[in-house]
Parts: C-alpha cells; structure tokens; sequence
C-alpha cells in the first residue's frame, strides 16, 4: 500500500512553526491548514499558515483544505497560490471548497453566499489559465481579465494539484471537470465510492481520464487507548466547531476509537477508493500532539 498518504492539520494559532516540523517529524505527507474570516471559534488563514510552514519544513506537501475560494477574487487567489507554490518549492495543494457554515462571513466579504458555487467554478477556470499562460483575456460572471498575467507562475505545471472538496453533487462536478482531486468531508465510505462512480461518470462524457484523477478523504479523528474515550472527546471537540450536537454522528463519519479500530475504518474507505487520508484532530487542544502521535506510530505503518 505505498501509494496510501496520509495528512493531518495544524490546529495551532500560535506556534505553527514547531507544529510544522513536528508534523514533519512523524513521517506524515501532507500539512493542511484551512481557514475562514469568521467562524464559531477561533481559526487563522490557510495561506499565512502555510507560508509559516513552509519556512519551517523540507519535504512535507502543504495543502489548503480548504481555501474558501468564493471569497477571493480569482486573480488573487491565483496570484497566492503560485507565490506559495515559489516559496515552498513546489509543494502546494490547492484545496478549494464553498463553505456556507457561516453565512455572515460572506455578507460581511460582499459576496452573495447563493453565488458562492458559481463563483468558485468560474474562479478553477480563471486560476487553471492565470498558472498556465502569459497573458489572459476572460470575460465572465464574475470576473473580467483584460492582458493580465501573474509573475512568477507556480513552479508546478500546469499548476498545483486542484482537489475540490465538498459533499453535494455540484462539488462532485466542479471536482470532476475543473479539479484535480476529490476530498470530500463528512463522508462514509459507501458515499466516497458513490461519489467516485458519479465523478468517473462525468469525467467520462468530459472525455477527461481517471487514471491521472486523485482520491482522498478528509476525516476529524480522534485516536485513544480507550474507545469511550474518543468517541467522547469527539464529539465534544466537534459540537463546539460547528455549534450543533455531534453525539449521534462521529461513529459515522469520524475515525475514533483504538488505533485497531482506526486501522479497520481506514481499510473501508482504502476498499472504497481513497489513496490520501488528511486526519485532522478532533479532540481537545491539550491532545492532539498525542492524538497526531498514535496516527504516526500506531496507524499509519501498517499502510506504508
């Protein structure tokens, strides 16, 4: 199972150097950092967070999961994405989503939060053609490009991989024709492989390939000795994140429990199609170095 990744989260406001290299330290492949203007509690940027991590870090991917793509203007987001990419050594991955959790954050950006799935399918096209040429010229919806260029384009080509995350059907066919990758959230593995169905589907009447198409999961975790345990740290950890009530929901769509338990989940969703797990912490502040810990040494081994 060589070509199993594994990702996992800064959650660190403070210290995102030394949790960038601890991270590194454990042997993950991935870093991610997202990012909202305002949430239920308290999270940073992903590009100054990752910019902060690829100052600390060699090796380790850095990946936007996600960049709340309608809240940008293509261009500009274009223009960080291909300055992190410079910076990093040609390290970044371009997660994308829509958010809509918080609907006031988008008021309070001047962005209409019904438009935010068309902004973000218009925005790919922009950014696919600013990282590739040298002078673009579009006229859409949302954006009017005139001649311009951004300097220096990513060190990737033809651009950082795009993977798309979401859970509807319109994130599925914005993953399918205009992203790289798929990372869907919130997901069983009975729904990732359907939605990997649906995707090929599309990408087929697209006349687009699957075999160069990535495939991942992003899953809150919470690994412990003790069951119980996990299962309740998480779902306090996650009520908190998204102000609603988690018990009924993170044995369905969390990886909790012992790392055995853990291993056996992982094997599900490996069955159902995913090549790249980001597992980002869902417990409290004081355990997620040895939550991030029992991953790297009790759970990820086996598939390396």
């Amino acid at each position: 199972m060589t070509d199993i990744q594994f990702g996992t989260g800064i959650r660190s406001l403070t210290d995102v150097a030394a949790s960038a290299r601890y991270i590194e330290e454990l042997g993950f492949d991935v870093l991610s950092a997202g990012e909202h203007v305002s949430f239920h509690g308290p999270i940073g940027n992903t590009y100054i967070t990752l910019s902060v991590a690829a100052g600390a870090t060699e090796k380790i991917k850095l990946m936007s999961a996600i960049v709340l793509l309608p809240l940008y203007p293509a261009a500009l987001a274009a223009k960080m994405g291909a300055a992190l990419d410079n910076a990093s050594g040609g390290r970044y991955l371009f997660g994308v989503g829509v958010g809509g959790e918080n609907p006031k954050e988008f008021e309070a950006c001047g962005v209409p939060v019904t438009e935010r799935g068309a902004r973000a399918t218009e925005a790919l096209q922009v950014i696919r053609q600013l990282w590739t040429q040298e002078s673009v010229t579009f006229e859409g919806k949302f954006n009017t490009l005139n001649g311009v260029g951004i300097n220096p384009r990513p060190i990737q080509q033809p651009g950082p991989p795009i993977w798309v995350a979401g859970r509807q059907k319109a994130a599925m066919r914005r993953a399918a024709i205009h992203g790289d990758g798929w990372l869907p959230y919130m997901y069983t593995p009975d729904m990732l492989r359907e939605s990997l169905t649906t995707i090929s589907e599309i990408r087929a009447e697209k006349q687009l390939p699957m075999d160069n198409f990535h495939q991942g999961v992003f899953i809150f975790t919470c690994v412990h000795k003790d069951r119980d345990k996990a299962k309740e740290m998480a779902a306090i950890q996650l009520g908190k994140t998204y102000a609603q009530n988690f018990e009924s929901l993170v044995s369905k769509y969390t990886l909790i429990g012992t790392p055995e338990d853990c291993r056996q989940r992982l094997r599900e969703y490996i069955d159902a199609g995913s090549k790249l797990f980001m597992l980002t912490s869902a417990c409290p502040e004081h355990y997620m170095d040895e939550n991030i810990r029992l991953i790297a040494e009790e759970v990820m081994p086996e598939f390396r």
